[in-house]
């Protein structure tokens, strides 16, 4: 990533957005790739619903991966912690 401020344009589930942000023009567009494909998945499982409820499972959906994955880390970094390095 870099430290200075990108503006970069993507695709999010058929709509144009241009996201500023620090990271590389590479990285906020795999983000922004990332968000559409679950969208996309989203839909297909569930076409009847509104564009935003599918933002709003989606966001979820992350969120309980974020979630997860710092319980995750938390636990590794306990288990190092008890460990007996001498």
């Amino acid at each position: 990533m870099t430290g200075e401020e990108q503006k970069v344009s993507v695709q999010i589930f058929g709509e144009e957005h241009v996201i500023r942000g620090k990271g590389s023009a590479e990285y906020i567009k795999s983000l922004a790739a990332d968000v559409d494909k679950r969208m996309n998945e989203i839909a297909l499982k569930f076409p009847r619903l509104a564009a935003h409820h599918v933002a709003i499972l989606a966001a979820l959906n992350l969120a309980d991966e974020l979630a997860k994955l710092k319980e995750e880390q938390n636990t590794l970094m306990d288990m190092l912690g008890e460990k007996d390095f001498g």
